[in-house]
């Protein structure tokens, strides 16, 4: 996926019905930019600042349109339907919160397909597009090497929607929890406090270069991940020394991990101090982030975790938005699902998955 397919268009389209029969709640869809004000590290990025998309809990009068992520003439996935800053559903009470962390090279709106679900639950959904890694600028090394920063990012990106004088009102900032898809799963492990000896990854990668999760294809162009260091080393020695600190934020208090990857370089020391519910969903098969360095890494260790492996031939980009005629016939491996396997079908089971889990780890309360 390149930064130009990756533009959210068609907001003018005609209305559409709820996606799910089980609900008649109307989503709202935003946006918006968080400017933080304490010195970060951007990684190379172009732009300066923590654009997020944010579905919620709309007004019963709101009319949903079909959205859609690509050229305007060709889109290249659906993003399922929402009411563009629509008004907020009137409520008893405030909202619980979910953060969201794409994978490797994605955007905020690849997870459509789980912030429709959610924000039709009851829940207030925030993405982010994380700097130097994301499809809407040119990737950086620093973008893909240092994946600590993303749990910054989500912390400051809770900072701002709290602060948000629209939506911060609506939220129970006591409420709040985070899910993230292949490197995403891996930061949301972090902000739940999981620590890196990032030195795992380039000692394997060493010695399996072949192996797909030191190439996935999303870096293709960008260097071998040694060289990927290299080049980080000159701008982000800081940001490198840190990398084996906590990065977990306190105000998240549940986390849901989509085909984590990356999970074999947390220590098991700080997997084992975590006290707060983890759940994880991967394909059975998954050749990018395969289960036995990963998900299966971080349940092993992560006392009460729940995994769940999805068999039928799931893998890693079926849980990207689900793709059009056109994705299909340009986008090779993130739109090539394997014979069986219905991406509708695969985000309604793992969207009812994560509801359920926030449900339980958060509207209990």
């Amino acid at each position: 996926m390149r930064r130009l397919i990756l533009i959210l268009v068609s907001l003018g389209c005609a209305a559409v019905a709820p996606l799910s029969a089980q609900s008649t709640a109307r989503v709202g869809l935003a946006t918006r930019v968080f400017h933080p004000e304490q010195r970060r590290n951007w990684r190379g990025a172009e732009h300066k600042e923590l654009r997020c998309t944010i579905w919620y809990p709309a007004a019963s009068t709101a009319t949903e349109t079909k959205q859609l992520i690509g050229p305007p003439d060709e889109p290249l996935f659906e993003a399922g339907s929402a009411a563009l800053n629509a008004e907020f559903a009137p409520a008893l009470r405030k909202l619980p919160l979910v953060l969201l962390s794409h994978g490797s090279g994605g955007s905020a709106e690849q997870f459509a397909w789980l912030g429709t679900a959610l924000a039709r639950a009851g829940y207030i959904a925030v993405a982010v597009d994380h700097p130097g890694n994301n499809s809407h600028e040119p990737y950086t090394s620093e973008g893909f090497i240092l994946s600590w920063e993303r749990a910054t990012d989500l912390s400051e990106v809770l900072d701002g929607v709290l602060a948000d004088a629209e939506f911060g009102p609506h939220i129970d900032p006591q409420r709040v929890g985070a899910a993230g898809f292949s490197i995403g799963g891996y930061a949301v492990m972090e902000i739940a406090g999981a620590q890196t000896d990032i030195s795992i990854l380039f000692d394997f990668c060493k010695e399996h270069p072949d192996t797909t999760s030191c190439h996935v294809p999303e870096m293709r162009g960008m260097g071998s991940p040694k060289e990927m260091l290299q080049a980080v080393r000159k701008s982000s020695r800081e940001s490198l020394a840190r990398s084996g600190e906590s990065f977990r934020d306190e105000r998240v208090q549940a986390v849901f991990a989509i085909a984590p990857a990356n999970g074999m370089v947390l220590t098991d020391e700080s997997l084992r101090a975590m006290r707060l519910p983890v759940e994880m969903v991967v394909g059975k098969t998954d050749p990018i982030a395969d289960p036995r360095d990963n998900a299966n890494w971080i349940h092993m260790n992560v006392r009460g975790s729940r995994e769940t492996l999805l068999s039928g031939g799931v893998e890693h980009y079926t849980f990207l938005d689900t793709c059009t005629a056109a994705g299909k016939s340009k986008l090779g491996v993130y739109c090539a699902d394997n014979a069986g396997v219905n991406r509708d079908a695969v985000h309604a089971q793992v969207a009812a998955m994560a509801v359920k889990f926030f449900d339980r780890a958060l509207k209990a309360r």
